[in-house]
Protein backbone atom coordinates (compact mmCIF):
# COMPACT_ATOMS: atom_id res chain seq x y z
CA UNK A 1 0.00 0.00 0.00
CA UNK A 2 1.31 3.34 -0.95
CA UNK A 3 2.11 6.44 1.67
CA UNK A 4 -0.91 8.10 0.75
CA UNK A 5 -3.06 5.54 1.19
CA UNK A 6 -2.14 4.50 4.17
CA UNK A 7 -2.60 8.36 5.18
CA UNK A 8 -6.05 8.74 3.73
CA UNK A 9 -7.31 4.96 5.82
CA UNK A 10 -5.72 6.39 9.03
CA UNK A 11 -7.43 10.14 8.94
CA UNK A 12 -10.70 10.50 11.22
CA UNK A 13 -12.62 12.26 12.71
CA UNK A 14 -11.11 12.69 15.98
CA UNK A 15 -13.77 12.76 19.05
CA UNK A 16 -11.50 12.44 21.89
CA UNK A 17 -8.33 14.99 22.36
CA UNK A 18 -5.38 14.43 24.71
CA UNK A 19 -4.81 17.66 27.02
CA UNK A 20 -1.46 18.02 25.45
CA UNK A 21 -0.36 21.45 23.19
CA UNK A 22 0.21 21.45 19.70
CA UNK A 23 3.48 22.45 18.69
CA UNK A 24 3.52 25.55 16.78
CA UNK A 25 5.58 24.24 13.70
CA UNK A 26 3.70 21.12 13.60
CA UNK A 27 0.34 23.67 13.16
CA UNK A 28 2.46 26.09 10.90
CA UNK A 29 2.32 22.51 8.69
CA UNK A 30 -0.93 21.70 8.49
CA UNK A 31 -1.66 25.51 7.48
CA UNK A 32 0.61 25.45 4.92
CA UNK A 33 -0.78 22.35 3.42
CA UNK A 34 -4.14 24.29 3.56
CA UNK A 35 -2.47 27.50 1.87
CA UNK A 36 -1.15 25.15 -1.21
CA UNK A 37 -4.81 23.66 -2.13
CA UNK A 38 -5.81 24.65 -5.44
CA UNK A 39 -8.71 26.87 -6.33
CA UNK A 40 -10.99 27.76 -8.77
CA UNK A 41 -8.91 30.75 -10.83
CA UNK A 42 -6.59 30.73 -7.82
CA UNK A 43 -8.81 32.64 -5.81
CA UNK A 44 -7.99 30.75 -2.35
CA UNK A 45 -11.06 32.20 -0.92
CA UNK A 46 -10.19 31.71 2.43
CA UNK A 47 -9.05 32.81 5.76
CA UNK A 48 -8.27 30.68 8.65
CA UNK A 49 -8.35 31.75 12.24
CA UNK A 50 -6.65 30.35 14.69
CA UNK A 51 -8.39 29.75 17.74
CA UNK A 52 -5.99 28.75 20.12
CA UNK A 53 -6.20 31.64 23.54
CA UNK A 54 -7.50 28.96 25.65
CA UNK A 55 -10.71 30.75 27.21
CA UNK A 56 -11.23 32.16 23.69
CA UNK A 57 -11.05 27.98 22.79
CA UNK A 58 -13.65 27.10 24.82
CA UNK A 59 -16.55 29.97 23.96
CA UNK A 60 -16.13 29.08 20.23
CA UNK A 61 -16.08 24.85 21.38
CA UNK A 62 -19.15 25.81 23.41
CA UNK A 63 -20.77 27.31 20.39
CA UNK A 64 -20.42 24.29 18.42
CA UNK A 65 -23.29 22.17 20.56
CA UNK A 66 -26.43 23.08 23.00
CA UNK A 67 -28.40 21.15 25.09
CA UNK A 68 -30.54 20.19 22.43
CA UNK A 69 -27.44 19.26 20.59
CA UNK A 70 -25.04 18.00 22.42
CA UNK A 71 -22.90 15.74 19.72
CA UNK A 72 -20.18 18.73 19.50
CA UNK A 73 -19.39 18.25 22.99
CA UNK A 74 -16.05 16.72 22.60
CA UNK A 75 -14.87 20.09 21.33
CA UNK A 76 -13.90 21.49 24.55
CA UNK A 77 -10.95 18.88 24.84
CA UNK A 78 -9.48 19.99 21.83
CA UNK A 79 -6.43 22.45 22.43
CA UNK A 80 -7.03 24.44 19.22
CA UNK A 81 -9.73 25.53 16.94
CA UNK A 82 -9.89 26.66 13.47
CA UNK A 83 -12.75 28.74 11.90
CA UNK A 84 -12.62 29.05 8.37
CA UNK A 85 -14.10 32.34 6.96
CA UNK A 86 -15.08 31.57 3.12
CA UNK A 87 -13.93 35.21 0.83
CA UNK A 88 -15.23 35.70 -2.30
CA UNK A 89 -13.35 34.47 -5.31
CA UNK A 90 -11.92 36.03 -8.24
CA UNK A 91 -14.52 37.36 -11.11
CA UNK A 92 -13.82 34.93 -13.23
CA UNK A 93 -14.78 32.26 -10.54
CA UNK A 94 -17.60 34.27 -9.73
CA UNK A 95 -18.66 34.33 -13.30
CA UNK A 96 -18.28 30.77 -13.30
CA UNK A 97 -20.01 30.90 -9.74
CA UNK A 98 -23.07 32.84 -11.71
CA UNK A 99 -23.08 30.97 -15.35
CA UNK A 100 -22.59 26.81 -14.00
CA UNK A 101 -24.37 27.67 -10.72
CA UNK A 102 -22.03 26.04 -8.78
CA UNK A 103 -20.50 27.71 -5.82
CA UNK A 104 -16.66 27.19 -6.23
CA UNK A 105 -15.44 29.14 -2.75
CA UNK A 106 -17.18 26.06 -0.96
CA UNK A 107 -15.88 23.51 -2.93
CA UNK A 108 -12.22 25.01 -2.60
CA UNK A 109 -12.59 25.30 1.06
CA UNK A 110 -13.48 21.77 1.10
CA UNK A 111 -10.17 21.04 -0.66
CA UNK A 112 -8.55 23.26 1.55
CA UNK A 113 -9.90 21.52 4.70
CA UNK A 114 -9.42 18.27 3.79
CA UNK A 115 -5.12 19.20 2.90
CA UNK A 116 -5.00 20.99 6.16
CA UNK A 117 -6.89 17.48 8.19
CA UNK A 118 -4.63 15.41 5.61
CA UNK A 119 -1.46 17.20 6.96
CA UNK A 120 -2.37 16.82 10.67
CA UNK A 121 -2.71 13.07 9.91
CA UNK A 122 0.32 13.22 8.83
CA UNK A 123 1.59 15.03 12.20
CA UNK A 124 0.30 12.88 14.69
CA UNK A 125 -2.93 15.09 15.66
CA UNK A 126 -6.12 14.60 15.42
CA UNK A 127 -9.08 16.70 13.50
CA UNK A 128 -12.63 16.76 12.89
CA UNK A 129 -14.46 18.95 10.48
CA UNK A 130 -17.57 20.49 11.76
CA UNK A 131 -20.45 22.05 9.97
CA UNK A 132 -23.00 22.44 13.04
CA UNK A 133 -22.55 25.31 15.19
CA UNK A 134 -23.77 28.49 16.06
CA UNK A 135 -21.78 30.45 13.33
CA UNK A 136 -23.50 33.96 14.17
CA UNK A 137 -21.70 33.51 17.79
CA UNK A 138 -18.40 32.36 16.37
CA UNK A 139 -18.56 35.41 14.21
CA UNK A 140 -19.66 37.57 17.11
CA UNK A 141 -16.33 35.66 19.31
CA UNK A 142 -13.90 36.39 16.05
CA UNK A 143 -14.71 39.85 14.95
CA UNK A 144 -15.48 37.94 11.81
CA UNK A 145 -17.94 40.72 9.63
CA UNK A 146 -21.23 40.27 8.91
CA UNK A 147 -20.80 40.00 5.20
CA UNK A 148 -18.94 37.23 5.93
CA UNK A 149 -19.69 33.40 6.17
CA UNK A 150 -17.59 30.78 8.66
CA UNK A 151 -18.87 27.79 6.52
CA UNK A 152 -16.30 25.49 8.35
CA UNK A 153 -15.00 24.63 11.83
CA UNK A 154 -11.99 22.24 12.61
CA UNK A 155 -11.13 20.75 15.95
CA UNK A 156 -7.36 19.90 16.30
CA UNK A 157 -5.47 18.29 19.10
CA UNK A 158 -3.75 15.26 20.12
CA UNK A 159 -6.06 12.01 19.57
CA UNK A 160 -6.53 10.07 22.92
CA UNK A 161 -4.72 6.29 21.54
CA UNK A 162 -7.38 4.35 20.09
CA UNK A 163 -7.05 2.02 17.18
CA UNK A 164 -7.59 3.49 14.21
CA UNK A 165 -11.63 2.66 13.52
CA UNK A 166 -12.53 0.43 10.20
CA UNK A 167 -13.72 2.52 7.79
CA UNK A 168 -17.67 1.93 7.07
CA UNK A 169 -18.22 2.83 3.35
CA UNK A 170 -20.47 2.11 0.54
CA UNK A 171 -19.44 -0.24 -1.77
CA UNK A 172 -17.98 0.38 -4.74
CA UNK A 173 -20.73 -0.75 -7.11
CA UNK A 174 -22.91 1.50 -5.29
CA UNK A 175 -20.92 4.69 -6.03
CA UNK A 176 -19.34 4.14 -9.69
CA UNK A 177 -20.72 4.48 -12.86
CA UNK A 178 -18.71 4.21 -16.08
CA UNK A 179 -20.00 6.71 -19.38
CA UNK A 180 -23.29 6.51 -18.02
CA UNK A 181 -25.24 6.88 -14.71
CA UNK A 182 -27.17 3.71 -15.32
Amino acid sequence: MSYFSELINKRESTREYQNTPVEDIKLERCLEAARLAPSASNSQPWTFIVVNEPQLKDQVAKATFSKAVSFNKFTLEAPIMIAIVTEKSKITAQMGNFLKNQQYNLIDIGIATEHFCLQATEEGLGTCILGWFDEKKIKSLLSVPNNKRINIVISLGYPVDTPVREKIRKPMNQILRYNSYK
